[in-house]
């Protein structure tokens, strides 16, 4: 009967794949906040000197952001609010949409405008938009690889100060799945939290059922051995994250699973990569977190090219 009760929850799993948030309040107002940092550390005290020594002020000019590399687009919407930031004149105009795929040599967008302002935009554009892709990009491979399983793929809180709720969106746009966003969104014990109880694990769990009362909150616990796994599945969490576990023990975790809580859900993290993520997501968990995602991916290489000036 705990079979049945599994395969129902994946296939409700695969039903729902939500579409990816859009960028919303949240996002503009976090990313004004690293737009005015950006320009300020960028333009310095005086200036862009360069432009204002070369560069007619009454010229016109358009300019096009150029996938260099394929991938996945994300942050346009980051780089209109630096753009108008800089120059409230300068008009952005989107060739494509928010976490579309990206072949090497198309337009993404268009940008036009005062000239001076165009070249004072470029780079802090460029590298909202770089980062933001790159993460996209790479949270597709992920997803890609795991295709045709009901898996889902999650980023975690490795993120750089700041930019966390922009970094998630880009998640998002790639196709993942956005763990908790700050400490407040859910209860998640870790090894420090388990060390402070003297190892008690079903202590740690019954601890925060009672904390979380009524409210909305899920109670996962991250477990790195068998004893440990065995204590969290008779407690019965939301979730139990399987830390750094080969693919065998991970499939074993899964069997023990469906035979004392098959309600409870399995997430598998630590040492995530490209060449396992299959062999993971075939152990049959029902999530994979890789902090990956955020903290390493490389930005995609997007180019601000000149047409021509009016």
């Amino acid at each position: 009967m705990g079979q049945k009760r599994r395969r129902k929850g994946s296939q409700r799993q695969k039903q729902i794949q939500p579409t990816p948030p859009p960028w919303g309040h949240l996002e503009t107002q976090a990313c004004r906040r690293l737009v005015e940092l950006a320009l300020a550390e960028d333009i310095g005290p005086t200036g862009d000197c360069t432009s204002l020594a070369l560069i007619d002020p009454e010229a016109e000019a358009t300019a096009a952001f150029v996938a260099r590399r394929a991938g996945v687009v994300a942050g346009l919407p980051g780089v209109e609010l630096v753009c108008l930031a800089v120059d409230p004149k300068l008009i952005l105009s989107p060739r494509v949409e928010e976490g579309s795929s990206l072949r090497r040599g198309m337009i993404l967008a268009t940008l036009r405008g005062p000239l001076r302002s165009i070249l004072k935009a470029e780079r802090t554009a460029l590298n909202f938009l770089q980062h933001l892709s790159g993460i996209a990009t790479l949270t597709r491979r992920f997803v890609r690889r795991i295709q045709g399983t009901p898996v889902r793929i999650f980023d975690t809180r490795k993120t750089l100060p700041g930019w966390r709720v922009l970094q998630k969106y880009a998640v998002r746009m790639g196709g993942g799945y956005n763990h908790r966003l700050s400490l407040s969104d859910g209860i998640l014990i870790k090894d420090n939290h388990l060390a402070a109880l003297g190892g008690q694990v079903q202590r740690a769990i019954e601890l925060a059922q009672r904390h979380r009362g009524n409210a909305e909150l899920p109670v996962e616990i991250e477990v790195e051995n068998w004893e440990d796994l065995e204590q969290a599945l008779a407690a019965r969490p939301d979730i139990i994250l399987l830390d750094n576990m080969d693919v065998a023990l991970i499939r074993r975790a899964v069997r023990r699973r469906q035979q004392i809580a098959p309600e409870v859900q399995l997430e598998a993290s630590g040492g995530v990569t490209l060449a396992n993520v299959r062999d993971i997501a075939r152990t049959g968990v029902d999530r994979i977190s890789i902090g990956a995602l955020t903290h390493s991916a490389p930005a995609l290489d997007i180019a601000l090219d000149y047409a021509h000036t009016l």
